[in-house]
């Protein structure tokens, strides 16, 4: 079934086709266990997260109109079950980064050590970041700067408006930046001239 259009698929399993919706579960679970991973920050609960993401994919399948993509509203599902989960167990746990998924401008060229451990040091700085963000800021970073997904497409996962989408990157953004500046792992960028003689 591996040759089989998703869309074929997903029509298939909205008429009850298990081996179908299975296809789509072996396509899809590493980036839903990912997802729900860095949402959660620990490999037991992104199990669980995953799991629910896609018993709700099944069970919701028959009032799936096709309106945005099937992974984009898997997207939604998982952050949804993520969230509720960390509700549920009202615990606020570090999110999971591999490394090198957030480059944050750094060069792919070959590090000195020295820039290897600096940027090893960002990389834990940024976890410790992302665990002091709301999880609605949490989770529109995640998908934007780790999945790469559009503004639009975020809008349609989380279920947001798009100005809404587009106002807690930004904030989250913001947020990030301001605890890497205070824990010395960003310099915030030097005043222009303009702002200095506004200054004086």
């Amino acid at each position: 079934m591996n040759d089989i259009p998703e869309q074929q698929l997903v029509k298939d399993a909205r008429s009850g086709d298990a081996d179908a919706f299975e296809t789509l579960v072996l396509r899809y679970e590493k980036r839903v266990y990912a997802l729900a991973l860095r949402m959660c920050g620990n490999p037991a609960d992104a199990q669980e997260a995953a799991q629910e993401a896609f018993l709700s994919a099944w069970q919701s399948l028959p009032f799936f109109r096709g309106e945005a993509s099937f992974s984009t509203w898997l997207y939604r599902l998982t952050s949804n079950a993520s969230v509720d989960l960390l509700r549920r167990e009202k615990r606020q746990r570090a999110v999971s980064l591999d490394d090198g998924e957030l480059s944050l401008n750094i060069p792919d060229d070959r590090l000195t050590p020295h820039e290897e451990a600096e940027q090893s040091e960002l990389r834990e700085a940024i976890r410790s970041g992302l665990k002091t963000l709301p999880d609605d800021y949490r989770a529109v970073l995640v998908l934007r700067e780790l999945h790469q997904l559009s503004y639009q497409e975020i809008s349609t996962a989380l279920d947001v408006d798009l100005g809404t989408v587009k106002s807690r990157i930004n904030r989250g953004r913001k947020r990030l930046c301001e605890f890497l500046t205070e824990t010395g792992n960003f310099l915030p960028a030097a005043p222009s001239k303009n702002a200095e003689k506004e200054g004086r």
